[in-house]
């Protein structure tokens, strides 16, 4: 079993050129916040740790029939109903808190575009009724008797995933986000997340918020900042590598930020020429307007982030890469979008194509100290969450710059 600690070290190992400074700093940060807590790994027996609360059958079998003779607690919340429904208030009940559960009392939510495909059912995984928001930071109100290294009064923050099987080879690898049983999504079938009062989680996927990161600015990272800054931290493999950031938007203004400080030559493209002096103060040392200043660019990067939510043709990207160049794709188009990949240029000049979800334990709470330490944050907008369908309504018409984080007004 790996300590957090140890797990910081492992994930920091092999930082090179302007990361390598912050190795040991970054470890001291990690292996303090979350000293004596403990990320489930084979035991020597080579079975895996069951605690009542990974996502295997048999611990689910347990919580269901512990949660039959538990007293009830009540919780309010912002429900979706249907698909593509209003969010209305709703009260329901949990049971007492389970060993290896934290219940948060929730003082911020990012709100992402994911939440409105959820609450839509575009992608067909949703369960009604169920609350949304997966970027939540608030303070911690109890903890569970076998969690180590959370207490109640600090900080903590949530992501997109909830829970995975802790067994299995990514997993113990600290790849829990593309766990090989599925990792369990905090939003996702009928699960509910942070449009409410207090929400409970299992303490494994909560993260210590570091000082110096005010809440309102962690909340949109809990997946905003995860999804960049993990491809980033995985192929920037040298000092002064060249990379672009497609798409100036809400992951992209993170990602210019990221890359800039991992030491990266940085060139943002978009296909407004307006957002240049924005992408300029973000981190961006160069700028070019997609499909007119990018024919120069042939072969400029070592890695090319597409966080373009548009269907952007796979060869015209890849031809901004350089030999051996990686093409990172993040941003989702609708529709069954399909890459074609030119293979020519793919085998002759041995470049590759990615995909990136979000990312493990050691990267989110590696990724929320790195944007304390050198001051990451998103540009955003603060809505009260009795306004979320209006903040939604803005996020569905483009008009969000470039965050909406909602603040907890229950009455």
């Amino acid at each position: 079993m790996l300590s957090g600690a140890g797990f910081a070290a492992l994930a920091l190992n092999g930082l090179k050129g302007p990361l390598a400074g912050l190795a040991s700093q970054a470890t001291r940060i990690i292996a303090n916040e979350l000293s004596g807590r403990t990320f489930t790994s084979l035991t020597g027996s080579g079975q895996a740790r069951h605690d009542g609360q990974c996502a295997c059958a048999s611990c689910a079998q347990t919580r269901s029939f512990a949660s039959s003779t538990a007293k009830l607690l009540s919780r309010r919340g912002m429900v979706v109903a249907e698909a593509k429904a209003r969010l209305k208030p709703w009260t329901y009940t949990v049971g007492e808190l389970g060993p290896s559960e934290v219940d948060i009392r929730v003082t911020h939510n990012g709100l992402c575009h994911t939440d409105l495909h959820m609450r839509d059912n575009d992608w067909g995984v949703s369960g009604f009724p169920f609350i949304p928001g997966h970027e939540v930071v608030g303070e911690l109100v109890a903890v569970g008797s076998a969690v180590r290294g959370l207490r109640p009064g600090s900080r903590a923050g949530v992501g997109w995933i909830s829970n995975s099987c802790r067994c299995c080879a990514n997993c113990v690898r600290g790849e829990e986000n593309i766990c090989s049983q599925g990792y369990t999504g905090l939003i996702v079938a009928g699960n509910h997340g942070g449009f409410q009062d207090v929400c409970r989680v299992n303490a494994d996927f909560a993260y210590p918020i570091p000082d110096g990161l005010a809440s309102a600015d962690a909340a949109p990272l809990l997946c905003a900042g995860i999804t960049v800054y993990s491809p980033l931290r995985a192929h920037i493999r040298h000092p002064g590598a060249h990379v672009g950031v497609m798409g100036v938007g809400g992951l992209g203004h993170l990602a210019l930020q990221y890359a800039n400080k991992m030491g990266a030559e940085v060139t943002g493209l978009d296909v407004w020429s307006e957002k240049e002096a924005e992408a300029k103060s973000l981190g961006a040392h160069h700028f070019a307007v997609w499909g007119k200043g990018t024919e120069r660019l042939k072969g400029a990067f070592d890695v090319l982030v597409n966080t373009s939510s548009a269907d952007i043709p796979t060869p015209e990207l890849m031809a901004l890469l350089k030999v051996d160049g990686t093409l990172v794709q993040v941003g989702l188009p609708g529709g069954g979008a399909v890459m074609k990949v030119p293979l020519l240029d793919l085998v002759f000049n041995q470049k590759r194509v990615v995909g990136s979800i979000v990312g493990g334990r050691a990267d989110m709470q590696e990724m929320l100290n790195f944007s304390a330490v050198h001051g990451v944050k998103p540009l955003l907008e603060l809505m009260p969450m009795s306004k979320v369908n209006e903040a939604m309504q803005r996020v569905a018409e483009g008009k969000a710059r470039y965050r909406i984080v909602l603040t907890s007004d229950w009455q």
